[in-house]
C-alpha cells in the first residue's frame, strides 16, 4: 500500500505543531498551563485515534477495493 503525501500531510502538520510546543515548553518551563503528562495523554489519544482510523480505512479499502476501481 503506497503512502501518499496528501494522506500524511495532516499528521506532519500535527507533529510539527506538537514539536514546536514541546520546544517552547522546554525553553519556558514557568508557563505552567499545560503539564507534560497532559501532552503525553493527548499524544496517546491522537495515536490511538489515528490507529483506529487506519484500521477502519484499511478494512473498508480491502472490502470495497474492487467496487472502487471502476470509479
Amino acid at each position: 500500500m503506497k503512502i501518499r503525501i496528501r494522506e500524511i500531510t495532516p499528521l506532519i502538520v500535527v507533529l510539527d505543531v506538537l514539536a514546536a510546543r514541546l520546544k517552547e515548553a522546554r525553553e519556558r518551563p514557568d508557563r505552567g498551563d499545560v503539564s507534560i503528562s497532559t501532552i503525553i495523554i493527548w499524544v496517546a489519544v491522537i495515536a490511538v485515534a489515528a490507529g483506529i482510523a487506519t484500521i477502519i480505512g484499511g478494512t473498508l479499502y480491502s472490502k470495497y477495493s474492487a467496487q472502487l476501481s471502476g470509479l
